[in-house]
């Protein structure tokens, strides 16, 4: 375990495969465009083989946000189960080789690692296919009390809430860090996992979290209203810090009776929008971590998802840290 930790991140443990694909072959799938599906182990391998060619690289959304929270110059660790296979070999030495501390066991037994099978369409939105694999079996057993307690935040990520098991770690994690007196942090990742899980989404909400970040469609989701004001409003008093993202027109934040609104930043041309919201939490909890305000946090979090959506995959390409330092963030 390091000696200092600023961010700990829980998620699936998941190597990404992106291609392009256009709009006919989601509808060919049978996949809803922009979301992401779980499928099995026979679907994942007929999508594989029906795909075009593709990048591999380890990814997950809190891993993509601890590999942010790195390049920036932080000191992440992550929480995640693989198996002892050549795609788990490969995710462990992506995760440690860019700085993030991954002390999770692998599995000797079980499903094999899992993967997320991503078709990127020419407006650069992103559809996905998730086979979970072992990192679904991640339990409470799993959870490092002496590296949650050190970690200053606690960072969930939404698309692991499906399994019992992974909710109980969740709670339990939350518990190890208040009593700490350390902060947690959840991603709700996607609105279709926000409409099978609300109830207890709201309950994880109102009673474990502290930050709490959320695209537009998910926070709507939460609240069952297509009015993203009301949903807002109604997402005040639950956390101390709501960062709320809005994919072109930038990100609310909202905290202590305040809102700030922070301007999405600049990009060429869009790419993939795959990890998105991943490293704009990336940015925003490092800003956090760094004691800096609200807004140049969330300044932070748009510059890193504009990094991201520049390029294919869901890792920094260029050196987060640099960027920064140059627009006067760091």
């Amino acid at each position: 375990m390091p000696s200092q930790t600023d961010v700990v991140g829980i998620g699936n443990a998941i190597v990404d495969v992106i291609a392009h694909a256009d709009e006919a072959f989601l509808a060919e799938q049978g996949f809803a465009k922009g979301a992401m599906t779980l499928i099995d182990t026979e679907r994942a391998e007929a999508l594989y083989a029906a795909m075009g060619p593709a990048v591999e690289s380890s990814g997950g959304s809190a891993g993509n946000t601890m590999a942010g929270i790195a390049s920036l110059g932080g000191r992440p660790a992550f929480i995640g189960k693989t198996r002892d296979d050549l795609l788990g070999q490969v995710y462990r030495h992506d995760t440690t080789s860019i700085g993030v501390h991954f002390g999770t066991a692998p599995a000797k037994e079980g499903p094999p690692t899992g993967r997320c099978l991503i078709m990127v369409t020419p407006d650069g939105q992103r559809t996905m296919g998730t086979f979970l694999g072992i990192s679904a079996e991640l339990g409470p057993d799993d959870i490092d009390p002496e590296l949650i307690a050190a970690a200053e935040i606690t960072y969930l990520e939404g698309y692991l809430f499906d399994p019992p098991p992974a909710q109980a770690a969740f709670r339990k994690a939350a518990e190890i860090a208040h009593q700490a007196g350390r902060r947690v942090a959840l991603s709700l990742s996607d609105p279709f996992c926000v409409d099978r899980h609300r109830a207890a989404f709201r309950e994880l909400v109102a009673g474990e979290i502290d930050i709490l970040f959320a695209n537009e469609a998910e926070i709507c989701s939460l609240y069952e209203t297509d009015d993203f004001d009301k949903a807002a409003a109604n997402v005040r008093g639950h956390v101390a810090i709501a960062a709320l993202t809005r994919s072109a027109a930038g990100s609310i934040l909202l905290s202590e009776g305040l809102s700030y609104t922070v301007a999405a930043a600049p990009v060429a041309r869009v790419v993939d929008t795959t990890g998105a919201g991943d490293l704009y939490a990336a940015g925003f909890l490092y800003g956090l971590t760094r004691r800096l305000p609200l807004p140049t946090c969330g300044r932070l979090g748009s510059m890193c998802a504009a990094e991201i959506i520049s390029h294919v995959g869901a890792r920094p390409e260029a050196r987060l840290s640099a960027l920064a330092a140059a627009a006067g963030l760091g």
